[in-house]
């Protein structure tokens, strides 16, 4: 189990938001489709995606999810990064793809 400060520092993501910093991170969930995020993201998990747009952040707060990893060097408009402020999820972002962040990802969690 580790914060979302700690994972942030230790894969070395940017960070556009992080307003609870000391929020546990459980698990991730990647995924593009918003749909198949509400159907089976989890609770305090990071969510692994290039959707850089407000309606992520309010699809993760329906969840509980507590961090967003934007991939692919994406850029989070500003009412994103307000909206994420605002919930209290972290915003975090890399130039890594996918792939490459889901799998570190579990790695920093012990997943795998």
């Amino acid at each position: 189990m580790k914060n979302i400060e700690e994972l942030s520092k230790e894969l070395g993501y940017s960070v556009f938001s992080m307003e609870e910093a000391g929020a546990i991170i459980l698990d991730g969930y990647t995924s593009d489709l918003l749909s198949d995020v509400m159907g089976n993201a989890s609770e305090d998990c990071a969510l692994i995606t290039i959707q850089a747009h407000k309606n992520t952040v309010a699809v993760a707060s329906l969840i509980g999810i507590r961090a967003i990893i934007l991939c692919n060097g994406r850029t989070p408009a500003s009412d994103m990064v307000e909206a994420a402020a605002r919930e209290k999820i972290a915003l975090l972002g890399t130039e890594e793809n996918q792939f490459t962040v889901s799998f570190r990802l579990a790695q920093a969690l012990g997943k795998v």
